[in-house]
């Protein structure tokens, strides 16, 4: 027999990439420059030139056999270092190699950071909007994905909810900042509030509730925006990490996980990583693009182009009368939706060929989401479509 729960999976697929894959059909009918698609969020910029040509400089130089060969099972030693002294550098907590495990992009973070601290039965605890993912990336594992009602004020924490929600058997809290799909980056009070009432729990409890920080966003912060590296207000903190954003690259499927150099039993947190890679298979990330982003840890692609396409939408559709909490990072934004129902509205939008995701899946009724890592060009045409809405 099959496994079950991985078919009853298929009559529930991911709606972002639905909508994707509507919008490359309906391309071919009307050309892609006609299809506002905001369904997505794939980078839109280029790659830097640095990466490029570390990558030619690699394979020019370096022997075949040991380029493309497999790396050890926590990551190459000479990347873990790097990407230890650059976390050192820029955030101001004393990583080594030891606290650094490389993997395949964010969810491939996740899924180790889980495994790594809960066993089936326990919770894990996140907060809406959420990554609809993060459903199945946990109770895949065994353990259970909690859900905190959103703070529709402002998508920060509202703390008596979290407090309430915060019970015994909850070892670990999820959160993501800067945020999809809201766009939102916690404030430095908010992560210093979450972590006093994790501290206060932890201590009660008599266990260690360990904080999860999802961070592919992190370098896409806009100007004036304060965004508090979470493991500096924490000391059990585990980071995953994805090159994805900041560097444009999704498709090679490249990240890490830090665990905090004040966490307890940091270096055996990261060794356990290489043994739970043996029973969900994620051994080895891609020598090649580990060498190259070791070269990039300081650098981005050019990411000002999401902040002049959130100015403009912002502007636009808040005088269109749109609800929008403005987004502090990403490029993501999460307008209230015109009427009740966000899935019909979003439906509607298909007729002017705008694609939005409703903000159901994220845990959001009402709300939908749009990824504007599209040309700005594009962002600008799209505004009469939704005029017309």
């Amino acid at each position: 027999m099959i496994a079950q729960e991985y078919k009853k999976m298929l009559g529930a697929k991911s709606v972002i990439r639905e909508m994707f894959t509507y919008g490359t059909e309906r391309a071919k009918e009307i050309g892609k420059e006609n299809v506002f698609d905001y369904s997505l969020g794939n980078p839109s910029v280029p790659v830097p030139e640095k990466f490029t040509k570390k990558m030619i400089e690699l394979l020019e130089t370096e022997s075949p056999v040991a380029l493309h060969g497999y790396s050890p099972s926590l990551g190459i030693d000479s990347v873990r270092e790097a990407v230890a002294v650059s976390l050192e550098k820029r955030f101001g907590l004393p990583y080594k190699k030891e606290h650094i495990f490389m993997c395949s992009g964010a969810a491939a973070a996740l899924a180790h950071a889980f495994r790594a601290v809960t066993v089936p039965g326990d919770s894990i605890l996140t907060f809406a909007p959420f990554f609809p993912e993060y459903n199945p990336y946990v109770n895949l594992t065994g353990a259970k994905l909690k859900v905190v009602p959103p703070d529709l004020k402002g998508f920060q924490i509202d703390f008596e909810k979290f407090e309430t929600m915060l019970t015994n058997d909850v070892t670990a809290v999820l959160i993501n900042t800067p945020n999809n799909p809201s766009g939102i980056v916690y404030t430095n009070e908010t992560v210093k509030e979450l972590a006093r009432i994790m501290e206060k729990k932890a201590a009660e409890y008599g266990h260690e509730i360990y904080l999860i920080s999802d961070e592919p966003y992190r370098e896409i912060v806009f100007e004036g925006v304060d965004a508090p590296f979470i493991a500096k207000c924490y000391p059990n903190t585990i980071t995953c990490y994805s090159f994805s954003k900041s560097l444009s690259l999704p498709g090679e499927r490249i990240g890490y996980v830090a665990v905090s150099p004040n966490c307890n039993e940091a270096e055996t947190i990261v060794d356990m990583c290489g043994q739970i890679s043996r029973g969900i298979g994620h051994n080895c990330p891609a020598s090649l693009i580990q060498l190259a982003v070791a070269d990039c840890l300081y650098d981005t692609s050019d990411l000002s182009v999401y902040e002049k396409n959130a100015n403009i939408l912002y502007d636009a559709l808040t005088g269109m009368g749109f609800e929008i909490v403005r987004p502090g990072g990403t490029f993501y934004m999460f307008p209230k939706a015109p009427e009740p129902d966000a899935v019909a509205f979003c439906k509607r939008a298909m007729k002017q060929d705008l694609l939005l995701v409703p903000g159901d899946t994220f845990g959001c009724p009402g709300y939908f989401r749009m990824a504007y890592c599209i040309e700005t060009e594009k962002v600008e045409r799209s505004l009469d479509a939704f005029r017309k809405l």
